[in-house]
């Protein structure tokens, strides 16, 4: 079982910069993948970016390549989303998620997801 908790989020002006963290609780969290997903007021829940388990490989949405860093510190249990050139239309609630086992980018190929945390970005 893992728990996630997002921080991190608030209101930037456009082009300006955040950085989410995803704090898990569970011993084991190495072993887990971890993704980032966003969902903005009446769209579907999109994949942003993901970390697989050691040795760590990157994914990233085309949306946010470039823009958005995805990293982890397995020694604090946490995975961190550097959010940098940010524009409005990446205004959305941010979900982290885990899975035991490779990276995907689906969002119900994941397991455990946390609470969520609003990131708003004005024009």
């Amino acid at each position: 079982q893992v728990q996630l908790v997002e921080s991190g989020g608030g209101l930037v002006q456009a082009g300006g910069s955040l950085r989410l963290s995803c704090a898990a609780s569970g011993r084991t969290f190495s072993s887990y993948s971890t993704g980032w997903f966003r969902q903005a007021p009446g769209k579907e829940r999109e994949f942003v970016a993901a970390i697989s388990r050691l040795p760590s490989t990157t994914y990233y949405a085309d949306s946010v390549k470039g823009r958005f860093t995805i990293s982890r510190d397995n020694a604090k249990n946490t995975v961190y989303l550097q959010m940098n050139s940010l524009k409005p239309e990446d205004t959305a609630v941010y979900y982290c998620a885990a899975r035991p086992g490779p990276i995907r980018g689906l969002s119900y190929e994941y397991d455990y997801w946390g609470q969520g945390t609003q990131v708003t970005v004005s024009s």
